[in-house]
């Protein structure tokens, strides 16, 4: 039989949070997403568990002129992850890195603003973290956020995805450590856009969108849970 296809994220959401379910008693939970394409999925993992949701935003530091290869990468909290093995072989002068770390930290920074406004980074120190997002192709944004979160010292990192390429997950658990939970991890694995019935892109208005609601969701459960005690 053939691996099914998604209708679109939120219900590739819905099943991941099938997937997830082990975790969801854990009190200390929090459902970070990648945006844009893994804030729907996130967000139907929070509402099913009643956890709060918020982004993870990771960037790049590319080497000039070769900007797709990573000498590093800076997350949400203001974490920076460098790989030193690549700046030395390279190079690469400290004051070149510095320089990329300010304008990716403005365009992070800039991000962070449009998605969570005036609202605070999520404290991530002692906390199960499930990092999710739309699918796992090479999984380099996720590595970096891993990096990243790693570094601010949670209890446990969840990786999930509805979709993984097999070698992907599996290197994950290997080299990083974490646990990687996938809905489908076909072979061949053709992209992850190929999983999607509506794999259309998500406008930041959507993203802005949807934490809000997961917000408010999570005021009102808090709200009403209030009531029943008194």
């Amino acid at each position: 039989m053939a691996p099914m296809r998604f209708r679109d994220r939120r219900e590739a959401g819905r099943l991941l949070a099938d997937a997830l379910a082990p975790y969801a008693q854990r009190p200390d939970l929090l459902i970070l997403a990648l945006p844009r394409g893994g804030v729907p999925v996130g967000y139907e993992i929070a509402r099913r568990f009643g956890a709060p949701l918020d982004v993870f935003i990771v960037r790049k530091l590319g080497v000039p002129g070769q900007e797709e290869l990573a000498m590093g990468a800076i997350a949400t909290g203001g974490v920076r992850v460098l790989n030193e093995d690549v700046i030395a072989y390279l190079g690469i002068p400290r004051e070149v890195v510095e320089a990329v770390t300010l304008r990716e930290m403005r365009e992070l920074e800039r991000r962070e603003r449009i998605y969570r406004g005036e609202q605070p980074p999520p404290l991530i120190q002692g906390r199960t973290i499930i990092i999710v997002d739309d699918g796992l192709a090479t999984g380099a944004s996720m590595r970096a956020a891993v990096a990243a979160l790693k570094k601010q010292r949670p209890m446990e990192i969840i990786v999930a995805v509805p979709v993984a390429a097999p070698a992907t997950c599996e290197s994950l658990r290997r080299e990083e450590g974490v646990d990687c939970v996938a809905v489908m991890t076909p072979e061949p694995f053709d992209g992850v856009g190929r999983w999607y019935e509506d794999f259309s892109q998500m406008s930041d208005q959507e993203v802005r969108d949807l934490l809000e609601a997961a917000r408010a969701e999570r005021a009102s459960e808090g709200e009403a849970e209030g009531g029943l005690r008194d």
